[in-house]
């Protein structure tokens, strides 16, 4: 048994939950504390963190800090998302964090915050039955809203965009004299981003399930059904409820929701984002599973310290967003499915040489299925094109690091590599390590099925002495491909200290 405390510092509130966490019980959460904290109004407003404010926070801190001591917790965690980067000053705030409370504060990336929360969600009872239909998890946040999609219990897309609440308010503040004035410049603002979506992921998809994350949208659900676990609606009943809600001031919304503060600013614009959801999705049912950031914490925690034992397949899921972005660019099949096999089979035979773990295995074959997306856009300069296109995208189940990773062993699958003090500002001596064996695997991979027509067959792969011999059998010319992979062995020699051989035995077709 470990009692952990989560502490997340969003855009309008700090929150702490403290949680005692075992093989046997899982994850429980024993407490909850919430102040509520504008930073995003400091951030948005003026472009950096008053020192009132950061006096305040760090007051707050400390009073969790103390809570923490009498909970005696094993360990802690205190993240905060990309809002507070936008500060000018968020490095003096983050020092001063660590100055006054002894708190260390830990940056999250959008992908690495959203998928901590579905990590989380994936616990509810039902997830998996509920994914396997066409579902849409729609996570409504301060700054950002996310929607992940989902077909037949595959991952499809994860699109952010910059609709959070907080957010919403401060870009349209000032805009309506009335309540209903103000709705109507929130809900066109939402719809038009909202329809670019749509034209692009929905189009001839029927989605059944809405999975909608946020605050607001539990107590919403309070009011029409709780029977524990992942509360569910009608998603016609949920929409009638909420057009019910429209037009009504703060006071009246938080009566009717029972919310703490009667003049809560953010309540509008939420209602707004998820009244356009409802509208746009047409879904026939809705959930809320009331998870948060602070519960993804925990799960990240007990997954790293083998506390947790979950089904649930991560790695598909990146896998799965991952071919439909190539799908998306019109990846030639035959050939990813060619090199992912490929590089695969030379990873594994490499064990020993490479020193690396499942996870880079993982990275590798993500690399392989992307490299070629950029021709889409220039087949001239199809590389950097994929190498931007994968770090423009979020890959849902990859950290930013793991994308600038895989991003740049696509890019030095062809380009010569850069050395590591050019690169040092993208990432850290092992990642660049990591980098470089990727790409001299996909390298001689690649050169392997130049032609794209997938030559080679029965494919073998280990080490000898001080050589790495790849043999397979072809009914084809393997010239061109033996040539460009003696080209592109060297890197791979001068990684693995290994010299990479092709021997390959000619079969004949005798069929008539």
């Amino acid at each position: 048994m470990k009692t952990f405390a989560a502490i997340y510092i969003g855009s309008y509130e700090l929150s702490m939950k403290i949680f005692e966490i075992s093989a046997r019980r899982g994850i429980h959460t024993i407490d909850h504390i919430r102040h509520r904290m504008e930073l995003g109004k400091d951030v948005y407003g003026n472009g950096f963190i008053g020192y009132e404010t950061t006096d305040a926070l760090c007051r707050v801190l400390q009073e969790f800090h103390d809570v923490m001591h009498t909970y005696r917790v094993d360990d802690y965690r205190v993240c905060t998302g990309t809002l507070l980067k936008d500060a000018k000053n968020y490095l003096f705030f983050i020092e001063q964090i660590r100055l006054r409370t002894n708190l260390e504060v830990e940056f999250l990336s959008n992908s690495e915050e959203r998928f901590m929360v579905y990590c989380a969600t994936v616990c509810a009872e039902g997830f998996d039955e509920i994914i396997g239909q066409s579902t849409a998890i729609v996570d409504v946040g301060g700054s950002s809203l996310q929607i992940t999609l989902f077909l037949k219990g595959r991952v499809i897309t994860t699109q952010q965009f910059m609709l959070g609440m907080m957010r919403l308010r401060e870009k349209l503040s000032g805009v309506g004299d009335t309540i209903s004035h103000y709705e109507k410049q929130v809900q066109e603002l939402v719809d038009k981003e909202l329809s670019v979506f749509q034209s692009l992921y929905l189009e001839g998809k029927d989605i059944r399930n809405i999975l909608l994350m946020g605050d607001y949208s539990v107590k919403i659900m309070k009011n029409l059904q709780s029977d524990g676990g992942l509360r569910q609606a009608g998603a016609e009943q949920f929409l009638d409820y909420l057009e019910k809600l429209q037009g009504k001031g703060t006071e009246q919304l938080a009566e009717e929701l029972n919310l703490t503060s009667e003049s809560d600013p953010l309540i509008v614009p939420a209602l707004v984002v998820y009244r356009s959801i409802a509208r746009k999705f047409r879904a026939k049912n809705v959930y809320t599973p009331g998870m948060d950031v602070t519960d993804g914490i925990a799960f990240d925690y007990a997954q790293r310290h083998q506390m947790l034992k979950i089904a649930h397949d991560f790695d598909e899921d990146v896998l799965s967003a991952a071919r439909h972005l190539a799908k998306r660019y019109f990846g030639y099949e035959p050939h990813l499915k060619a090199l992912q096999e490929m590089s695969l089979l030379i990873f594994d035979a490499l064990k020993k040489a490479h020193g690396l773990g499942r996870r880079e295995r993982l990275l590798l074959q993500v690399a392989a299925i992307l490299h070629d997306c950029g021709k889409y856009v220039s087949l001239v300069n199809g590389v950097t094109c994929s190498y931007q296109i994968i770090m423009a995208s979020e890959i849902l189940g990859l950290t930013q690091l793991e994308q600038q990773i895989v991003a740049s062993a696509v890019l030095y699958n062809t380009l010569p590599l850069d050395s590591y003090e050019e690169l040092a500002d993208k990432m850290d001596a092992h990642s660049y390590l990591t980098v470089t064996k990727l790409a001299a695997i996909l390298r001689v991979a690649n050169a392997l099925d130049h032609s794209h027509k997938q030559k080679v067959k029965n494919v073998r792969a280990g080490v000898s002495g001080k050589k790495f011999v790849i043999t397979f059998e072809t009914e084809a010319d393997f010239t061109l491909e033996k040539e460009l992979f003696y080209r592109k062995a060297e890197l791979f020699e001068e990684v693995f200290s290994l010299k990479p051989t092709v021997k390959a035995k000619k079969i004949f077709n005798h069929s008539v």
